[in-house]
């Protein structure tokens, strides 16, 4: 689900595909709003490249043995998601270019047995093996974020299955999870949360469950049986 060699490619892949979006953007499309409040289109692409450096870091700590904090501080990440987020087109464009030839020199660089470290990720700690997926994650959901004509119904649907994987088992140890069973790919596989009896059965589409469960979608492509409300899921962290 996670091996980094694996996923490198669908990480070049999905980079193209931003790249392509946001050499369509004009500096009054990127001053416009994004599908997060309080962040216009240029605070997400600041944000894409700004995760990439981290990510560098993170892959340093775990090929050197030494401390590399992902961010020098949550204050610093802010600031510099904030400065970034007014630049021109150009600034931008060529911004997530170079951070993104960083991110790729930097897991070539990676010997086989880096992989297997633990490093300081922003929530804590995390396996090292992971911060491929990550990025593949960061790039595929915040396009998405952009509001440009790329939806989650264009996501892979070995990214799809991932991703909702993945927000399902987070779920598990939440106290403010509803219950809930998730039915996706024609209904030949089920995810629960909480206990499953009695609780309301969803159906859809991997990428609609995983847009829904993080807050990308409302969901009302998906159905509820028993017939009803959707259940109002957790923020998704």
């Amino acid at each position: 689900m996670t091996d980094p060699l694996l996923l490198s490619g669908e990480v070049d892949a999905a980079t193209d595909r931003l790249l392509r979006t946001a050499a369509r953007f004009d500096a009054a499309e990127l001053a416009a709003a994004s599908l997060l409040p309080g962040w216009t289109r240029g605070h997400v692409l600041a944000h894409l490249a700004r995760n990439a450096d981290g990510l560098v870091n993170l892959l340093t700590a775990a090929r050197t043995g030494e401390d590399v904090p992902m961010y020098a501080s949550a204050t610093a990440r802010e600031t510099d998601i904030a400065t970034g987020a007014s630049r021109p087109p150009e600034a931008h464009l060529d911004d997530l270019r170079r951070c993104a030839d960083r991110f790729a020199g930097a897991v070539a660089a990676m010997p086989v047995e880096a992989w297997a470290a633990t490093v300081r990720g922003r929530r804590g700690p995390l396996p090292a093996a992971t911060l491929v997926w990550g990025r593949l994650r960061e790039v595929e959901v915040h396009h998405v974020d952009l509001a440009a004509d790329y939806r989650p119904a264009d996501w892979s649907e070995p990214f799809a299955h991932r991703l909702l994987h993945e927000v399902t088992a987070g779920l598990a140890d939440r106290p403010d999870a509803p219950a809930m069973v998730l039915r996706f790919d024609g209904a030949r596989h089920r995810l629960a949360v909480g206990t499953p009896e009695h609780a309301p059965t969803i159906t859809g589409p991997a990428a609609e469950l995983a847009a829904w469960l993080t807050g990308r979608s409302d969901g009302r492509t998906l159905t509820v049986v028993p017939d009803g409300a959707l259940p109002q899921p957790p923020e998704w962290m």
